[in-house]
């Protein structure tokens, strides 16, 4: 057990963490620990906003913990969603598709991707400290991070892998076991999230079940399955259509 948290904190983050080293078999087991790794990436993050706004104030707050969050992870997953941008935008067969994502400069549709992602998070993030009693600002964004990264657990388990890579390697395990275990921690988180009164807890996991199934269903309509890339980009929309839904409404029940 100790062995996956740690392969699954390595492949998420650029934290130093002592141990053994990770191998490929531990990753597929990783996967179940995806959802505690990405609350504690969304709880530091939302904890730096409240420590540092009384200094500067929430929009510097905001942008200096968006900064230290990319710093902490390399950006992975946003650059992700910009290659998938990049591809889907760009292509028009699978192989093509494939052929845009796997090239490592940015162009117009990934830069575009990446302008909103970081603009939603951003607005989001402020209006969360606008809204919220301090405390809850972590939870909220943990609970989004959350579920954000559990998106990789039904999107292995159930999407065939479009090309070599880790993603291949992973689904080479046919092992459902990693996504039944991180669907049973977002039921703990989910549980957690009712007991600290986090607003409108339900509609939010419901926003991410469906924001997860039709970006599943989008990819197997039109590619065929999945890619690392792919994953990626699933987990950032997940991951702020949740805070998305959690910030709007809580917006509406404060009356605007």
């Amino acid at each position: 057990m100790i062995r996956r948290l740690r392969a699954a904190i390595r492949f998420l983050t650029r934290l130093p963490v002592p141990g053994p080293v990770t191998e490929a078999a531990d990753l597929p087991g990783a996967i179940a620990w995806f959802p505690v790794v990405g609350a504690l990436i969304g709880a530091l993050i939302g904890g730096l906003v409240i420590v540092c706004t009384p200094w500067w104030g929430v929009p510097i707050a905001v942008v200096l913990a968006i900064g230290i969050g990319l710093l902490l992870t390399g950006g992975f997953h946003e650059d992700a969603a910009s290659d998938s941008a990049d591809g889907l935008g760009g292509g028009f067969t699978t192989e093509r598709v494939l052929e845009i994502m796997r090239d490592s400069r940015i162009g117009a549709y990934g830069a575009m991707s990446l302008w909103v992602v970081l603009t939603l998070r951003f607005c989001l993030l402020w209006r969360a400290a606008e809204l919220l009693p301090a405390w809850q600002v972590p939870l909220v964004y943990a609970y989004a991070c959350a579920w954000g990264r559990w998106t990789a657990a039904p999107l292995l388990a159930f999407l065939p892998p479009l090309s070599d890579g880790l993603s291949k390697d992973i689904a080479r395990a046919h092992d459902y076991w990693p996504c039944v275990g991180a669907t049973l921690l977002m039921a703990a988180a989910t549980t957690a999230a009712w007991w600290w009164q986090i607003p409108n807890w339900w509609q939010a996991a419901v926003m991410a079940l469906v924001a997860c199934a039709i970006w599943g269903l989008y990819l197997q309509r039109r590619l065929g399955g999945q890619s690392g890339d792919l994953l990626g980009a699933g987990n950032q929309l997940v991951e702020l259509t949740v805070f998305l839904t959690l910030v709007t409404t809580t917006s509406a029940s404060h009356g605007g």
